[in-house]
């Protein structure tokens, strides 16, 4: 009997230290009673609600709340012109290298982007979106950014209907430079150039790959607030 209790002594003695560190029973093992269960008292100067904190600024979640009707009827215009936007995507080809193939496969017949709304134009003034497929060099730098530039609309319609110009950066090459990184005639990443939007990682990326992108894209247009900005400016 004497060897049960020395045997289990330690063992309680670490459940009561575990239980005085990790639980409410510390009041038990001091025997103090609780005898007050009122609420506490209120705080001097209370925290400011995250919602008051998210009406200051230009964050998701201040965007996301209207301050007066201007700011509610422009932001259920930009929902609107997203929600028309992510389904009818147009992307401009411009393959530079072989990625570009990878480009061509998303269009065939086994993945169909068309179903998802994405429709290839040859002219920058029909399409919204710039996809970046492959080597960028110096020469084409130029041309790129013409390009995109043609895409964008300045000014209230540009801000009420969300005109502007999305690039996808389609591979490692259009990333960073990629094999070529070293080269005296790389741009190395096409966002010195342009900004960026969706980054497509691969040597050259799969055809999914583009694919999950576009769909990346589409969850960044239905945060798009841009006439919400305009309007706060």
């Amino acid at each position: 009997m004497a060897s049960r209790i020395a045997f289990r002594s330690p063992r309680s003695v670490g459940i009561h230290a575990f239980r005085s560190i990790c639980t409410t029973t510390t009041l038990r093992a001091n025997n103090h009673q609780v005898t007050d269960f009122s609420a506490p008292p209120p705080l001097p100067n209370p925290p400011t609600p995250p919602t008051r904190l998210a009406q200051h600024g230009s964050n998701q979640l201040s965007l996301e709340t209207p301050n007066n009707k201007v700011e509610y009827v422009l932001s259920t215009l930009d929902k609107i012109a997203n929600w028309a936007r992510q389904g009818s995507m147009w992307p401009m080809t411009f393959g530079l290298a072989c990625c570009a193939v990878e480009m061509m496969h998303m269009a065939a017949a086994r993945y169909d982007q068309d179903r998802l709304g994405v429709v290839f134009r040859a002219s920058p003034r029909q399409s919204d979106i710039m996809i970046v497929a492959g080597t960028l060099t110096n020469k084409m730098a130029p041309a790129l950014r013409k390009l995109v530039t043609a895409q964008q609309v300045d000014g209230l319609a540009g801000a009420l209907f969300s005109i502007v110009g999305w690039v996808i950066s389609m591979g490692s090459c259009a990333n960073g430079g990629g094999y070529y990184h070293y080269s005296y005639s790389v741009v190395r990443g096409c966002d010195r150039i342009v900004p960026v939007d969706i980054y497509v990682p691969g040597c050259p990326p799969t055809a999914e790959a583009l694919l999950y992108g576009m769909l990346q894209l589409q969850r960044k247009m239905r945060r798009n607030r841009k006439s919400t900005l305009w309007y706060r400016k």
